[in-house]
């Protein structure tokens, strides 16, 4: 009976210790990602926004508008989306912006992103990108884009939502479980390459089907 007693602590003491490693864990990614401020002063060869809310394409417009990169990489619009389509509750829009404005409608998820935006910068022979996304993301997209463009110089550019968007966040609970879900997907992102070398046919796609929607609306 005491050992079966000892046992039970042994498991307990662990199971704790696990609960309190992940809370430190949430609250790093969460402190980490809310402290992070773009460098609106640094210049890049190129702007990246990844789909997935409204915000970040209108930050990146107005990135390239102000100069701040020479083409925008729109990376994982929905293949049935015309470009006017996207543009449209933008408009108008300055000649000098809407004709460096480049749609990547290959990636459906952060992991194709990275390697769809790779693709492309390597093709414009780039060397440097501004990545804007939503500030929970950052994180994982800066994994992701680091492993995928090694070498070269990534600046974050989060972006603050300023109202809570109804379809994805609704209301402080919804936000929590957004965030839960994006911690979780990060601590997966971190541990891939581990799981690879054990399994090397686990590698992920980066290609996608058509589908139907607004590209925004799809998940990071």
């Amino acid at each position: 009976m005491r050992r079966l007693l000892r046992s039970l602590r042994r498991i307990a003491l662990v199971a704790l210790l696990a609960v309190l490693l992940w809370a430190a864990g949430l609250a790093w990614f969460v402190a980490g990602s809310l402290m992070l401020r773009p460098d609106n002063s640094a210049k890049t060869d190129a702007i990246v926004v990844l789909t997935g809310g409204r915000l970040r394409l209108e930050a990146g417009l107005e990135l390239l508008a102000a100069g701040k990169g020479s083409k925008l990489f729109v990376s994982g619009v929905n293949q049935q989306v015309e470009r006017e389509e996207l543009l449209r509750p933008y408009a108008p829009l300055p000649d000098r912006v809407r004709c460096c404005i480049v749609l990547g409608r290959e990636a459906d998820n952060t992991f194709g992103n990275a390697r769809e935006s790779a693709a492309w910068m390597r093709e414009e022979g780039y060397r440097s990108l501004r990545l804007v996304t939503s500030w929970y993301h950052i994180p994982r997209s800066l994994l992701e884009f680091e492993r995928a463009l090694p070498g070269a110089r990534i600046v974050a550019h989060p972006v603050f939502a300023q109202h809570l968007d109804a379809e994805r966040l609704w209301g402080w609970h919804g936000a929590i479980l957004v965030v839960l879900e994006e911690y979780h997907k990060h601590l997966a992102t971190w541990a891939r390459p581990l799981v690879e070398a054990v399994l090397p046919s686990s590698k992920r796609p980066t290609t996608r089907t058509a589908r139907r929607g607004i590209p925004q609306m799809r998940r990071a």
